[in-house]
């Protein structure tokens, strides 16, 4: 496996161990992350550094489509939070957070240990 993916897989292990972190020893709560502006916008930032770093392994093997669940809807979330951010959805993050990253964490966990 070309280095830059295998750095680019640790870099969304390492956003969403981050996001996870956010929450430790905390209720997640909606309504508590919606209140809180610098938390919203720490999970965001994690979030475009996700779509980032798929869009860059996507660019450089397009094989990784296949093995990496909703890869271009990733990429396509980092757009609008970075591009749109009027338009972003405190409902559709959170849903993101609960039911999307664990199974990302899953598929980037399997492919690192694959291929180190």
């Amino acid at each position: 496996m070309d280095e830059r993916i295998l750095k680019w897989l640790y870099d969304i292990k390492f956003a969403i161990s981050e996001i996870e972190s956010y929450f430790d020893g905390k209720e997640m709560d909606f309504f508590e992350y919606q209140k809180n502006t610098m938390l919203k916008r720490a999970v965001e930032r994690d979030l475009e550094i996700i779509g980032e770093a798929v869009n860059r392994i996507l660019k450089t093997d397009s094989t990784f489509e296949t093995s990496i669940s909703d890869a271009k809807a990733i990429v396509g979330l980092r757009n609008q939070v970075i591009h749109a951010y009027d338009s972003i959805s405190d409902e559709n993050i959170w849903a993101i957070i609960l039911s999307h990253l664990p199974k990302l964490k899953m598929e980037i966990e399997k492919q690192i240990s694959e291929n180190e």
